[in-house]
Formats: structure tokens, C-alpha cells, sequence
């Protein structure tokens, strides 16, 4: 069932950000934890964690604490839209997020995208206005099956910006 959702939790930066990924809209686990990638099987905190060589992050603090110190900002690019459950496909009447208060509060040299889903988005939406480019990277989510956790780690290796 189709429902229209507004995105139910602020995005996590500081003035020390220098990168920033964007998903595409949070998972229903997600909006319930009010917390990015809720859901135990979306791999994103085992990739980032491989990536910067530390333990995987357990408690929501520990998560804004190791994104934090990793120079880390993360955001979602839609702000509000129609979606059934979490299904990405299922997206329609998108209201993008702003943002221009993350670009203002930190010095961010580049963005990332996390999977094709929140890449369509953000270039329909972000980067006529921002134009600025964003790198693509292969999405975290269990529904990316094809792609192995060696190998979105060594794929979002990028991030580290070495």
C-alpha cells in the first residue's frame, strides 16, 4: 500500500564533515529507529566499518560517533514522497531534501551516492541545483544480492579519499 511519508529524522554532519552520502529515502526499520540503515541486513555499517578498519558500530551513538570522526555526513536525497514499505521502486511524487545547510556548515569535497536509486535522484533533483557531481557507489542494500561484502568494501574503499 502506497502511503505518502515525510523523512522522520535530521541528517547527521558537523563543521568537520568532508564527505557526505545520500541514500535515497530511509527503510521502514529506518524510520522506526530514526536512524539511518536500521535494517540488520543492509550492509552499509559493515562496509563503512571494514573500509575505515574499525569494529562495526553497534548502538545509534556509536554510529553518529564513528560517522563523526570519520569526517563523515550522511543525509537522504528526498525529503518527503509516496512509497509502499520500503521499496525503493515504488517511489513517486518526490520532494527533495535541501542540501544547502550541510554544504554551508562543512567543507565537503565531495558527495557520494549510495546506489542507483538515491544516484537517479539526486541528478533529477540536486545537481541542477547544487551542480555539483556525485559519485555512485553500489547500494548497501540486502536487495543488491549480487554484490558481495568483499566487494562493496573494496568498491566503497573511495570514501576514504586516499
Amino acid at each position: 500500500m502506497q502511503e505518502s511519508v515525510q523523512h522522520p529524522f535530521p541528517p547527521l554532519y558537523d563543521s568537520r564533515s568532508e564527505i557526505l552520502i545520500l541514500g535515497s529515502f530511509p527503510s521502514v526499520k529506518s524510520r522506526v529507529q530514526r536512524f539511518f540503515y536500521g535494517h540488520p541486513q543492509n550492509r552499509f555499517w559493515r562496509v563503512t566499518s571494514a573500509v575505515f578498519g574499525c569494529e562495526v558500530p553497534q548502538t545509534i551513538e556509536d554510529k553518529r560517533a564513528f560517522l563523526l570522526e570519520h569526517h563523515v555526513a550522511l543525509w537522504d536525497v528526498i525529503a518527503s514522497c509516496e512509497i509502499t514499505g520500503s521499496s525503493d521502486s515504488s517511489i513517486r511524487n518526490v520532494q527533495p531534501n535541501d542540501l544547502t545547510p550541510i554544504l554551508a556548515a562543512a567543507n565537503i569535497r565531495q558527495i557520494y551516492v549510495n546506489g542507483g536509486t538515491a544516484a537517479k535522484y539526486y541528478d533529477k533533483y540536486q545537481k541542477p541545483v547544487l551542480l555539483r557531481e556525485a559519485v555512485r557507489l553500489p547500494s548497501t542494500s540486502p536487495a543488491n544480492a549480487a554484490w558481495s561484502l568483499a566487494r562493496l568494501t573494496d568498491a566503497w574503499k573511495v570514501i576514504r579519499g586516499e
